[in-house]
């Protein structure tokens, strides 16, 4: 049996709570961080979401919260079937200013799976020049990840630059919770597999982003310096085949 639902209607992006909302997590102190950074351009034209945001946002002692300047979270998640695979897939056009020729982690445009039951993610992070698979369990403020015998927390990128270079590719991950694996396409070709995922995903929070990946000094947050980072996103396509 396969099931197919669209996660798009970007132009009720601005009702946030209806089809997508800003992403963020509450912290400790009872106030929310919110990954909106507040002179983003965002239009909505052609059923595609452009956002073209100058980084600002920035937090000096949490690396997750300093990660993610700019990010929609799909209201809606995406249970996992026991069996068979589910397939996320969308087009992506990442362009970016003042960001630092060849360094991908200054500025890129990112599609993130989420489940904030086991606070693990499957991402696309996509720049100028080069793209990354991610494929990570993070420590998710106020998500209570499991405990493990192996490494419990980890973020494995693999880097590549076999795509259109500020162009739109097409970006799928798929994932197969009874065979523990996960495949990332590029394009339609395959680029990654991984196999005997330790653990099992359960549901996706689909999060389109604009994201930045520089580790805290000392002296807090690095990530900020006058970048600008143009992001395209079709809807995201989801297929369940069980």
């Amino acid at each position: 049996m396969e099931m197919q639902k669209t996660f798009g209607d970007f132009h009720t992006i601005l009702s946030e709570g209806e089809v997508w909302k800003i992403g963020g997590f509450p912290l400790q102190d009872g106030t929310f961080w919110s990954y909106r950074e507040p002179d983003a351009v965002v239009i909505v034209r052609n059923g595609m979401l452009y956002v073209r945001a100058p980084l600002s946002r920035k937090h000096d002692k949490v690396q997750i919260l300093d990660n993610a300047k700019h990010m929609y979270y799909s209201v809606e998640q995406v249970e996992v079937p026991e069996t068979g695979e589910v397939s996320f897939e969308l087009q992506i056009r990442a362009r970016t200013q003042n960001t630092a020729p060849g360094d991908l982690y200054d500025g890129y445009v990112s599609l993130n799976l989420l489940d904030f039951s086991t606070g693990a993610a499957l991402d696309f992070f996509a720049g100028n020049d080069k793209y990354a698979s991610v494929y990570a369990v993070l420590p998710f403020p106020g998500v209570q990840v499991p405990p493990s015998d192996k490494t419990r927390y980890f973020c494995i990128f693999k880097e590549e630059t076999n795509f259109n270079a500020r162009e739109f590719n097409t970006y799928n991950i798929t994932y197969n919770r009874g065979e523990d694996e996960v495949v990332f396409f590029v394009n339609g070709e395959e680029v990654r597999r991984e196999r005997n995922v330790p653990i099992k995903f359960n549901r996706f929070t689909i999060a389109l982003g604009i994201m930045t990946e520089k580790d805290l000094t000392p002296e807090g947050s690095v990530s900020v310096h006058g970048q600008t980072v143009i992001a395209e996103y079709s809807p995201v396509m989801v297929t369940i085949k069980e």
